[in-house]
Formats: structure tokens, sequence, C-alpha cells
């Protein structure tokens, strides 16, 4: 980034285990962190470790045509493959932000709402939640709280 062109940008490098230690001992000094696909995937980890774990991360990669919308970190899951055991958190939050590019704002603000609502009266959380729902229990709950037409 040409620094002359953003002045008012603070703008710094850091080497990767430093950026995790600063994320896990002060996240509040970040506003953006950019770098390559390696670097984003450590901490991608780490923060959705810091908040709830991978279940709950919605993540979103920008190129300059395309847009994809995912779990935020990617790590394999293979022991809940077929076993209703997932937190669908972070694909429903990653289909709102989907919504939201698509400027179906109203649509997307409706799921976002009955998510929180959801996990904030906390009787339906999958087992990472410390709960016992399944997958298919969480979002009936979802959908459930979704404003009735």
């Amino acid at each position: 980034m040409e620094r002359k062109l953003y002045p008012k940008i603070k703008f710094e490098t850091m080497i990767i285990d430093n950026c995790c230690m600063q994320l896990v001992q002060n996240p509040y000094q970040f506003d953006v962190l950019v770098m390559p696909n390696l670097y984003g995937n450590i901490i991608d980890s780490l923060a959705a470790g810091l908040v709830g774990g991978a279940g709950v991360v919605p993540g979103e990669s920008y190129s300059a045509e395309y847009a994809v919308f995912e779990m935020g970190a990617r790590h394999p899951f293979a022991q809940a493959v077929g076993r209703n055991i997932a937190n669908p958190t972070a694909m429903l939050l990653s289909a709102s932000n989907m919504l939201w590019l698509l400027n179906l704002k109203y649509h997307s603000n409706m799921i976002v709402d009955a998510v929180k609502k959801v996990i904030k009266v906390g009787k339906v959380r999958t087992s990472d939640m410390g709960g016992y729902a399944t997958c298919q229990d969480f979002t009936e709950a979802v959908i459930g709280a979704l404003p009735q037409p």
C-alpha cells in the first residue's frame, strides 16, 4: 500500500506469530488485517477460537469480480458428517452477509436478528455452545424466531 496516498491510515507490518499473540492479548488494537491466504487461515482459526469456535464465525473473501461466503474458519469437521451435530450459525450468518451484499438488507437483518435471538435465549444450543441440540434443532429454532408475515 502506498502510504503517501493514505496518510491518515496507520500501516504496520508484523510477524505472524507476534500478530497472533497481540490478537489474544489486545485484539482491540486492530481494525483491519490484510494478509496472504496462509496467514489469513492462521488468523481466522485463532479468531474463531477466541469468540466461540469455527461454528459461529462467518467468512467472506472478495476479489475484483467475485465474493465467496463460507464459514470463517475452514476446518474440516469430518466426525460431524451425517450426524446432525454441527453448529449452523456460521453458515446462516454467511448467507445473511451474502444477502446484504446483494442489497437484500431487510432479509439479511431478519436472519441475523433470528440467530441472535436464539443464541441470547439460550434454550437451543449445539454441543460447541454447551448444549445438546442438533443442527436441525438449532435451525428450526432460528426459523421459528423469524418474524411472521
